[in-house]
């Protein structure tokens, strides 16, 4: 059974260990030496003797009746975007090589608390800033399913990891789809929780040493089972005894069996069209569910796509301002001036937006608030949304451009189903639900109301049963 562990997923793992039949100190081997067999290049540093040392205080304390937590003895990579106690934080920029950090991001700090072993980092492009997980310190992550497509990003390092059995999970995190966008082309379970569950603090950027982050910037985690997601979500909702919280976090499980759920589906949107093998993949998702009972109801969307995409891109590019250096932002507050007024060029809109001024943005702010209302009203007549995860399976690596059944689409509209709700901080889901006929993961995004993280997990842990992928196999 040992050999075959790090092929099952993470509840599986720690089943074994709870009942003793592989040490924490055993489990870790077999991960590190997929990880020094790998070809993939998505665990780009290790911290093998500090994990040795982690996994054996976890022995230490399962033979005398204890345990740290839900996580005691897993061995865990994550995401180098998230600071680590010495051990290379880099976030992929060449001007961090040599950061290695005092403090544990806060995320990271519960993960350690609850037992997690924390034996790697995975990869991500420079600041987490594109679609593609490549930077000039340690190169391309290839997608585990076929090495010509890309994996995403920017928690391309993660979901690669996972996909290809180095890691049971992985700690990422989602600002722009950067989370789930990974976990559907690798076909991993990728959950961005409710906004502000889990805190962002030690997440790079923000530069290293700041104590606050975006407004949108999300932690969350991926593994290659939805009961996985559930027991990282316990530890990343779990303050850490460093924090010295007078508070604890109970979120509410499901309170209707599955087949009770009121699901709607927005299948499709002339903004953002997705082609026929993502088409389907909802379909089939559809059929499963209404065959078990489910109503399912189809629905044009809660808000005006468009208009909340407008939104989203006008907060985005405001939040990512707050660490521009003084020149740069003088450099673009010229030339916002000299826009002209009728200039409505994406570059325009990107100087606008990146120039607001306070009132603009508190304005924003209240358009945010009223859409999330919008949202809300959505939710007491419908349980769960579900909608595509994006256009297309994985895309060429490197490529720029987008291609939806022949029509050559904007490079950004990979990651625009996903921002319906990044700005709203609703709970969002990747579900992997199928394969093209060349191979490659296609998933869903299953959506719910704030704090219903829960009621989205155990949707996805029928699906499970109901549809998946075939085992394809990966390389590692």
């Amino acid at each position: 059974m040992t050999n075959d562990l790090t092929l099952q997923p993470a509840h599986v793992q720690l089943r074994a260990l709870d009942r003793r039949e592989i040490s924490s100190r055993e489990l870790l081997d077999l991960h590190l030496d997929r990880i020094g067999g790998s070809t993939i290049n998505a665990v780009v540093t290790r911290d093998d003797d500090a994990a040795r040392q982690a996994a054996h205080a976890a022995d230490e304390r399962r033979a005398h009746g204890e345990k740290a937590g839900v996580l005691e003895g897993l061995p865990l990579t994550v995401k180098d975007s998230f600071e680590t106690a010495g051990l290379r934080t880099t976030c992929g920029a060449e001007d961090l090589r040599d950061h290695v950090p005092e403090l544990d991001a806060d995320a990271v700090a519960r993960l350690r608390d609850q037992g997690a072993v924390i034996m790697g980092k995975t990869n991500t492009p420079a600041y987490c800033q594109d679609l593609h997980t490549d930077n000039a310190l340690f190169g391309p992550t290839l997608n585990p399913h076929d090495p010509a497509r890309t994996v995403g990003g920017s928690s391309g390092g993660p979901a690669a990891a996972v996909a290809a059995h180095l890691t049971p999970a992985d700690l990422g995190s989602d600002l722009a789809g950067s989370l789930r966008l990974p976990a559907h082309y690798c076909g991993v379970y990728g959950l961005r929780p409710t906004h502000g569950l889990v805190p962002a603090r030690g997440h790079i950027p923000r530069p290293p040493g700041w104590l606050t982050s975006s407004d949108m910037v999300t932690p969350g985690p991926l593994a290659r089972h939805p009961r996985d997601l559930d027991l990282l979500l316990a530890a990343l909702t779990t303050p850490a005894s460093s924090e010295n919280s007078p508070w604890r976090l109970e979120l509410p499980t499901p309170s209707k069996s599955i087949d009770q759920l009121r699901v709607a589906t927005w299948a499709e949107d002339a903004s953002c069209p997705v082609d026929q093998t993502t088409a389907e993949a909802l379909a089939t998702v559809e059929k499963a569910l209404s065959e078990t009972g489910t109503v399912v109801r189809h629905t044009t969307g809660p808000v005006h796509f468009g208009d909340s995409m407008r939104l989203f891109e006008q907060l985005l590019h405001a939040t990512t301002t707050a660490t521009a250096s003084d020149e740069a932002a003088r450099e673009e507050l010229a030339a916002a001036r000299e826009l002209r007024h009728d200039d409505t060029s994406p570059r325009a809109a990107f100087l606008r937006h990146r120039t607001q001024t306070h009132r603009t943005w508190l304005r924003a702010n209240e358009e945010r608030a009223r859409l999330q209302a919008s949202w809300q009203r959505f939710f007491t007549e419908h349980d769960v949304l579900i909608t595509p995860a994006a256009p297309t399976a994985a895309i060429p690596a490197g490529s720029r451009t987008l291609t939806v059944d022949s029509q050559e689409r904007s490079f950004f509209d990979q990651t625009t189903w996903a921002n319906l709700t990044s700005h709203v901080g609703l709970p969002s889901l990747v579900v992997p639900v199928t394969t093209t006929a060349g191979g490659l993961p296609v998933g869903v995004q299953v959506v719910g109301p704030a704090y219903a993280d829960r009621l989205l997990l155990a949707l996805a842990d029928k699906l499970a049963l109901l549809v998946g992928p075939s085992k394809a196999a990966v390389l590692s």
